[in-house]
């Protein structure tokens, strides 16, 4: 009981940090959180380091910790608007790790999904991008 308090307290917490934008020497947009003023959590260290690590050019890494970020806030239970954009953003930022390391179907798909989650201008701006890049 007290471990589920604890983690709804750090849930509403990151929930209500904003998104901060890294720009890509691709032109692709990379989200993080802006750290809270608490100590980080699992998922919110995940969601940042995935974006790390598209950056770094660690794209099986990133797909990996990308994946966590999706799962961790798939099973939150913060506010449902909140948690689709940080989802989208999250999988936006693994189809830029995809793409980056050339498995195009699934970065599309990751595009896709995240676009139909969150009409983020963010997102469309790098699905826009995949498509120009692909000459789709």
């Amino acid at each position: 009981m007290k471990r589920s308090l604890i983690k709804t307290i750090a849930l509403g917490s990151l929930l209500t940090c904003s998104a901060a934008v890294m720009a890509d020497q691709s032109d692709y947009k990379l989200m993080v959180i802006e750290e809270a003023k608490t100590a980080p959590q699992e998922f919110e260290v995940a969601f940042n380091d995935c974006a790390l690590n598209v950056k770094s050019k660690n794209y099986s890494q990133a797909e990996e910790i990308c994946s966590k970020a999706i799962t961790l806030l798939q099973q939150s239970t913060g506010p449902r608007f909140k948690v689709r954009e940080l989802t989208s953003f999250a999988l936006s930022n693994r189809g830029v790790g995809r793409l980056m390391a050339k498995n195009e179907t699934a970065a599309l798909s990751d595009f896709y999904e995240a676009q139909q989650m969150s009409g983020n201008e963010l997102v469309s701006h790098n699905l826009t991008r995949a498509k120009q890049d692909l000459a789709l």
